[in-house]
């Protein structure tokens, strides 16, 4: 008698995108978990089976801000600027069923890649397009979404014209009045780039904050810093607590000790416009 075949294990992808080289890697410890990096940075993970499950700490704290957005459950409209493998939409739609959610990937290849082996169910409320998504951007109707999310790296690095003020008042545009923009940045001390990022969008809204771990806010090492803003108060001290109760811990900095982080950092235009810092080898690489 035949022994019944065993089902066939994941293996890695790999598939050449307008990027780079993605691959895709099954987490052993999760049946049906991958990680996405793109030339050895890590874009995404996604687990399948349990979207609720965030892997990275700055996708968890870029969820604190949705879950803060809103009451529980309460259907939210958000822009995603940057795509990977949708870790986050997944997140949304799971936890407030009916939302409505736009994806802005520029990498086609990448978007293909996904739809092929992690398909977005049906019925999510999720559409995704390729395009560049400050054009996109300039593009989406005014005062469209609750929560415009940016996660946007080329390479490992924000795209220059991701990073201006006159992006800033694209951004604040296709919000609604009581509207949350997070981005998504990375730095190292002295933090001229996340310094020019608080300075530009606090000229054009006046509701500011930002989550870091206290390691990369004292300048110890190189990485992932959250921005929040709005016109409007949004509840910081949520936000704390749940920053506060991840497995690595991160705090939010506002009021009068962002202020002082800023100091007298210049407001970015698109003229002097650059991308954000090139991480020190080995900040985010996977082999």
């Amino acid at each position: 008698m035949n022994e019944p075949d065993e089902p066939d294990e994941p293996v890695p992808v790999l598939r050449a995108v307008d990027g780079g080289t993605a691959k895709l890697l099954p987490d052993v410890d999760r049946e049906r978990a991958w990680l996405l990096t793109v030339d050895g940075a890590p874009q995404s993970y996604v687990d399948l089976d349990e979207p609720t499950h965030l892997e990275f700490e700055y996708v968890r704290r870029l969820a604190h801000v949705v879950d803060c957005a809103a009451g529980d459950g309460e259907p939210l409209t958000v822009l995603h600027l940057g795509g990977g493998a949708c870790t986050l939409p997944r997140y949304v739609a799971a936890t407030r069923p009916g939302s409505a959610q736009c994806v802005v990937e520029a990498d086609a290849a990448l978007l293909a890649l996904v739809a092929e082996r992690l398909p977005i169910p049906a019925g999510t409320g999720i559409t995704v397009r390729s395009a560049d998504a400050r054009r996109w951007l300039e593009t989406a109707p005014a005062r469209s979404a609750d929560v415009l999310i940016a996660d946007v790296f080329g390479g490992s690095r924000v795209p220059a014209h991701l990073t201006s003020v006159e992006y800033a008042r694209e951004a604040e545009r296709v919000l609604k009045s009581d509207g949350i923009y997070a981005a998504n940045l990375a730095d190292g001390a002295p933090f001229g780039f996340l310094r020019s990022q608080l300075a530009t969008f606090a000229s054009v809204f006046e509701e500011l904050a930002l989550i870091a771990e206290p390691g990369v806010l004292r300048g110890r090492r190189f990485g992932n810093a959250v921005l929040v803003a709005s016109h409007t108060a949004f509840d910081t001290a949520a936000l704390a607590r749940r920053a506060a109760s991840d497995a690595f811990p991160a705090r939010v900095e506002e009021g009068a000790s962002l202020r002082r982080f800023i100091g007298a950092a210049a407001v970015v235009r698109d003229s002097g416009a650059v991308p954000s810092p090139r991480p020190p080898e080995g900040a985010f690489s996977i082999g």
